[in-house]
């Protein structure tokens, strides 16, 4: 991790905003080389049940406390300084990444409305993490009335946007808590507002815009559309809508204020925000069209550029510049795939097995199909192709004879079972598929690796750092601070990828195929109408836990 400070030497910080923590990097302009880092952990985490004052939260919720995100910087990046060992005056800019959709009412001036005091237990008030699926009803409202109007935005996304997105959240806080809703001058995703903290001025990102917003051809979904599902939801575009960057743009320079938390010089380049996957195609060398980084943590984004407009069914979305300038950027994802192996270890596994490292040790001793279950890798919902997180897991073909290797195996071929989908939707879209680069934690696990090859049938490339996304947003600091004239040519100085990791075997390629063909037909009978058991069970489970509309809401009278 160290390097050597040369007396002319350059140096950027790309900061990584990720679930439960922020990871600050310090990186040397020249050759990429990461010279210091520091992770601070959310103090709040994720808020699913409650809020910090108790206020109990219904399911499906996912909220996070925005001074956590202020926190990394205040730590993280002086920590990530020290331990480069470099003079903070050489650091020429910092950029950003964020999870997205994650989005936030505030006031005009930026601040959250919950730290307005009296809007402080008022969950709507709060940030909605990216898996806050409780927008679930609005979505399908709003897919419904998009197909019935024939919105020709529609087609951009797949056919259906998601629960996950800005507008499904917005619909939401109105419908749930229209005071709040009005209160709410902007409505701002996390990776514009920590821009904002850090510079002073409201920017939106080209990035979170197309994807996450909806934004098509210059403009959002028009207010007559919006009028049409509630009049009161007709200014929403107003709360979103701001000065527009492409990625790589100088959104202003640091503030006294923020430089005092990080530690780095005031006036340097703040790059435009950006979300974690959409970074790491940077700092892993694959802006190339064709080439897919599946970015693997709790959950997965595939990104790939293409050089054609196509519609793909089930995608997340296609954004003219939304990975690169100049290319038509793709996006898909698996909302659980980490998250779903953590349950299993915490939750499910017995003592002595109860390890990521046992299990896949007595898993890799298995042949393909030796455990004879196929699972549905749906504990988190369905991101592509399905956009539904009413969808739940499944585990197809349990005995007495079923030991917890044989499930946790299941469970990682599920997942990838899942990206093959997800790339064969995209091939036969149009949209070629020529190479795939694997980024994120889950590059560790050489058991899961193996697997992604084997059953895509393709080799695996791997990014070569262990922190794609603070790389890739310190490749975009660099092009705001001048550096680079672009992120192609910083992007083939600063990043760096292992081509070739890992290689698929002929004979367990073809066994998957047959546990793939039983995977797809068992995602079609629960995803596409043959049985939607999993969705009624959904709303038998929030029918009997929802918390009462007054302990949601308390109306403002009650709590001023």
């Amino acid at each position: 991790m160290m390097g050597v400070d040369g007396p002319g030497d350059r140096y950027v910080v790309g900061v990584d905003f990720g679930t439960l923590s922020g990871r600050a990097l310090v990186v040397r302009v020249s050759d990429g080389a990461e010279l210091g880092t520091a992770v601070h952990e959310y103090r709040h985490g994720v808020l699913e049940s409650a809020l910090p004052s108790g206020v109990p939260l219904p399911p499906d919720w996912a909220l996070q406390d925005p001074e956590d995100y202020r926190d990394v910087l205040r730590h993280a990046v002086p920590a990530a300084v020290a331990a480069a060992g470099i003079d903070p005056t050489r650091v020429i800019g910092i950029a950003t990444d964020f999870t997205a959709c994650t989005i936030l009412p505030t006031l005009a001036d930026g601040t959250p409305l919950c730290e307005v005091p009296e809007l402080r237990d008022r969950p709507h008030a709060w940030v909605k993490l990216w898996k806050h699926h409780a927008g679930q009803p609005q979505a399908d409202r709003i897919n419904a009335l998009a197909q019935e109007r024939g919105e020709s935005w529609l087609g951009r996304y797949g056919g259906k946007i998601s629960a996950e997105w800005q507008f499904a959240k917005g619909l939401q806080l109105l419908d749930e808590d229209p005071e709040v809703y009005r209160r709410a001058t902007r409505f701002v995703e996390a990776a514009d507002w920590i821009v904002w903290q850090l510079c002073g001025a409201e920017t939106r990102n080209i990035c979170t815009a197309g994807y996450k917003g909806i934004r098509q051809d210059g403009r959002y979904p028009s207010p007559d559309f919006l009028a049409a599902l509630d009049p009161d939801f007709a200014d929403f575009v107003d709360k979103l809508d701001g000065p527009l960057l492409p990625l790589g743009a100088r959104a202003g320079g640091l503030t006294a204020q923020a430089a005092a938390w990080t530690g780095l010089p005031e006036g340097i380049a703040v790059a435009a925000g950006n979300v974690d996957a959409h970074v790491t195609a940077a700092s892993a060398q694959a802006l190339v069209p064709g080439h897919l980084v599946a970015i693997m943590g709790t959950s997965t984004c595939h990104v790939v550029n293409g050089t054609e407009l196509a519609e793909v069914p089930g995608m997340c979305g296609v954004v003219e510049g939304g990975l690169s300038p100049g290319a038509w950027g793709y996006e898909a994802g698996q909302s659980g795939v980490g998250d779903i192996f953590g349950w299993f270890v915490e939750q499910a596994a017995p003592a002595g097995a109860d390890s990521h490292q046992r299990l896949s040790e007595l898993a890799a001793a298995q042949p393909v199909g030796g455990h004879g279950l196929i699972a549905l890798d749906w504990w988190n919902g369905n991101r592509s192709l399905l956009v539904n997180h009413d969808l739940s897991g499944l585990i197809v073909g349990l005995t007495l004879a079923t030991r917890p290797a044989d499930i946790y195996r299941a469970l990682l071929e599920a997942t990838a079972y899942g990206t093959r989908m997800i790339i064969e939707a995209f091939t036969e879209a149009g949209v070629p598929v020529r190479e795939l680069v694997v980024a994120g934690g889950l590059t560790a696990n050489p058991l899961l690796m193996q697997i992604y090859s084997d059953v895509t049938n393709r080799p695996l490339h791997l990014i070569g750092s262990a922190q794609g996304p603070a790389l890739g947003s310190a490749i975009h600091a660099a092009v705001a601070a001048g550096a680079y004239p672009d992120v192609y040519a910083a992007s083939a100085a600063m990043g760096r990828v292992d081509r070739d990791a890992y290689q698929p075997d002929p004979e367990r390629a073809r066994a998957y195929d047959a546990l793939y063909a039983e995977y797809r037909a068992l995602h079609d009978h629960f995803g596409r109408g043959g049985n939607d058991v999993m969705s009624r069970l959904r709303a038998i489970r929030n029918a009997a836990v929802q918390p009462s509309a007054a302990q949601v809401t308390t109306p403002l009278e009650v709590v001023a």
